[in-house]
């Protein structure tokens, strides 16, 4: 969140805002000049202990840094290890956005903003745990080698700019398939339960899936959250399934967990924003028509990766 990135740059003398090499990494700052190798001889130090960071220190700190602002809301979404373990990865819910920190071992200072992984295959932790995870509806060949899975939000508008393309991307690339997760953000009120519906037409027809979804995406403006369970149902006759079936089963306990889940594995994988999209494990923030060789070029080097 770019006015959360704002707010610790006006607290750049704080302890947890000094800028250092990163740590399990993903970080756009300035690249840190790197120390002298070790002498051969020299004793490995021991792995650093990941900082054992509490809901209540989260909070005292947020009210540190932004108790200033009266009207600020923030909540916990989570806490655990990063793809680092020594380093702990913390999501806060701003507002009606998420965003990510990362809390140095120690629990002396924290980092805010991208950071990117490093290592031989540095999208392998992602893709692995998106292969475990991602069990939304698929479009185009099962398969295929190259797996692209997109967190999206169905009342969002630059997902609805970005799915076009997303469509053509997978048709003029037969080396990939997309699975389609739900991510509905909090700041839109209808968004979760046009998640639950698109869940419950995949559940009684996976084809008549992206129909929905492509109709949503359409009818956007004329959807209120006051009108939002006539309009989906509507949706839902037209798309080509049972409505009433499908409309029980978007209320049902067990279809929301399920939302919830995808929710949960996005921000695991640094989700915080929609469409974002993720070629073999490596993420892509924004998409669009003038992308759409470079993401070509992506997946078929993808392709060529796993032929060796």
């Amino acid at each position: 969140m770019k006015n959360f990135i704002a707010l610790i740059a006006l607290c750049s003398l704080s302890a947890v805002c000094q800028t250092a090499p990163s740590t399990p990494a993903k970080t756009k700052n300035k690249a840190v000049a790197s120390k002298p190798a070790a002498h051969p001889s020299a004793t490995p130090k021991p792995a650093a202990a990941a900082a054992q960071v509490t809901t209540d220190e989260v909070d005292s700190f947020m009210k540190q840094m932004f108790g200033f602002q009266p009207n600020l809301k923030w909540k916990v979404s989570s806490i655990g290890p990063a793809e680092d373990p020594a380093v702990t990865r913390v999501v806060v819910q701003i507002g009606e956005q998420y965003q990510a920190f990362y809390v140095w071992p120690g629990g002396k200072f924290a980092q805010v903003g991208d950071v990117i992984p490093f290592g031989v295959d540095p999208f392998g932790p992602v893709r692995s745990k998106l292969a475990a995870g991602a069990h939304g509806a698929v479009h185009g060949a099962t398969n295929a080698p190259v797996t692209l899975v997109e967190f999206s939000d169905l009342q969002c508008p630059h997902c609805k700019v970005a799915q076009p393309v997303i469509e053509k991307l997978v048709a003029e690339s037969p080396n990939a398939k997309l699975i389609y997760q739900p991510f509905p953000l909090p700041m839109h009120p209808w968004a979760k339960q046009a998640a639950a519906y698109a869940e419950c037409v995949h559940q009684q027809n996976a084809d008549a899936t992206w129909k929905f979804m492509d109709s949503v995406y359409d009818a956007q403006a004329d959807i209120t959250e006051a009108n939002a369970s006539e309009k989906l149902s509507g949706l839902a006759t037209s798309s080509g399934v049972d409505a009433a079936k499908a409309t029980a089963c978007a209320a049902a306990p067990e279809t929301l967990a399920k939302i919830q889940q995808s929710i949960d594995l996005g921000l695991s994988v640094g989700v915080n924003s929609t469409p974002t999209l993720f070629i073999d494990g490596r993420p892509v923030f924004g998409v669009s028509n003038e992308g759409l060789p470079t993401l070509k070029l992506m997946i078929d080097s993808a392709a060529k990766q796993m032929q060796k």
